[in-house]
């Protein structure tokens, strides 16, 4: 069995899907690895290294040869087409925006597996993807702050006077939002926390964070461990009530995101502009829409203070896990070796659908999209077959009128008022225009 290991084509992605660490683990199943060339370059990983752990390195890796194609970002619809049928992928597949692929996978009648789709319950803990990059985004949103921050993160009291602590506040405390509270924390700032799910609480006093309880009166914990959107009404309540908070904050990190939803807003313009000049914040769900009103992927926008004395610094943190390719991709080839481990019985790929790891982690199998919310989107996405127009009725066509014979002239006339004769029309008014 053939496994192939792409090099990642999407601008700015440098992770790869297999390390030589993972490469030997495949030897061991009885597979036979081949690496396109270069894919692991970016992340640390010479082609030399997978070599020498049993890879065939290759310039290109040739699609419809491969049994299992390992992949980061989601892959081409043209990439998907020429897979042959039958072959497995495994990687990230974004399939709520990615639907052209999805749906180029499921005519190939390739079988997709989606980590994003791994259950999050126990025994897929090594597989899980998500959290493990969540775990590199959390850390690097602190870095990028402290790198735009104008101050100190810890408290220093020194001959010259004291700098107090930074004050930083953490929205979401998922695998990211705990992440993050805990590098801040050991950077010396003063940090809390905030997250909608009940459970939260416990999990952010551990990491050393003081959770803000905003009394909102409504769980929002969702299967998986995942939250649930808030409706409209608490959506404004909650930003109303975090509103101080983040204006106290001299540092904000944004984590919350749902997935294969838009991100839910949770701080507008005028919150941002309520802030300290020199302030920061890094928003972690700019791709998805964002946490912070205005922000924008892949980019710094400044925003003015509301008093004019400067401007907060509103960071789009765009695929951060790629800003640490190498611990990223130790962990993303850790996730994606485990679950293939689990399809593989002597050497052979036997994917076994009553496991309920890999039944939910299946994108697309034998021409169906298999994941629910996915073939809806596709079918409300299918061009509706036009409703062709009612055909007009022809009108058969009038015969002209007769013109009308000039009345006989006649003796003087008399004091009778004349009558129309019986084969004659009498005159019609035009009716007046009806005016809107």
């Amino acid at each position: 069995m053939l496994v192939g290991i792409a090099r990642e084509r999407r601008a700015g992605e440098r992770r790869v899907a297999a390390t030589p660490e993972t490469v030997g683990q495949f030897i061991r199943l009885g597979l036979q690895v081949t690496i396109e060339r270069g894919a692991g370059v970016a992340s640390g990983y010479p082609d030399a290294a997978y070599a020498a752990a049993g890879a065939v390195v290759a310039k290109t890796l040739g699609a419809g040869k491969l049994d299992v194609l390992c992949h980061v970002g989601p892959l081409s619809p043209a990439t998907a087409a020429r897979l042959k049928r039958g072959a497995i992928t495994v990687g990230f597949a974004s399939p709520s925006t990615e639907l052209r692929t999805v749906r180029a996978l499921a005519d190939a009648g390739v079988t997709a597996f989606a980590l994003e789709l791994v259950p999050r319950i126990s025994r897929a803990q090594s597989m899980d993807a998500l959290s493990s990059q969540a775990l590199v985004s959390g850390y690097r949103a602190v870095l990028e702050a402290a790198m735009r921050f104008p101050r100190f993160f810890p408290l220093y009291m020194t001959a010259a006077g004291t700098i107090p602590p930074a004050r930083v506040l953490v929205l979401g405390a998922g695998v990211a939002g705990l992440q993050a509270i805990g590098t801040a924390k050991r950077l010396g700032a003063r940090v809390a926390a905030n997250d909608i799910r009940a459970a939260s609480a416990e999990e952010v006093t551990s990491m050393g964070g003081t959770f803000i309880n905003l009394d909102l009166d409504a769980a929002a914990d969702a299967a998986g461990g995942y939250a649930r959107e808030l409706s409209a009404d608490r959506g404004v309540r909650q930003r109303q009530l975090l509103a101080p908070h983040v204006a106290a904050a001299d540092v904000l990190i944004t984590t919350a995101a749902i997935p294969g939803r838009a991100a839910p807003l949770l701080v507008t313009t005028e919150m941002v502009a309520g802030m300290h000049a020199g302030s920061v914040i890094v928003d972690l769900a700019a791709e998805s829409g964002g946490n912070v009103e205005g922000v924008i992927a892949g980019t710094d926008t400044a925003v003015p203070t509301a008093n004019g004395d400067g401007v907060v610094t509103l960071v789009g943190l765009a695929d951060a896990p790629s800003t640490m390719a190498a611990d990223a991709s130790r962990l993303y080839a850790k996730n994606v070796a485990n679950l293939l481990a689990l399809m593989i019985t002597d050497g052979q790929l036997a994917p076994d659908f009553s496991d309920e790891v890999l039944a939910g982690a299946c994108l697309t199998r034998d021409g169906s999209v298999l994941h629910a919310p996915t073939a809806e989107a596709l079918e409300a996405s299918a061009p509706k077959p036009a409703t062709p127009k009612p055909a007009t009725p022809k009108t058969a066509p009038q015969k002209a009128a007769a013109p009308k014979r000039a009345a006989p002239k006649t003796a003087a006339p008399t004091k009778t008022t004349r009558r129309p004769a019986p084969n004659e029309t009498a005159p019609t008014q035009t009716p007046p225009k009806e005016v809107d």
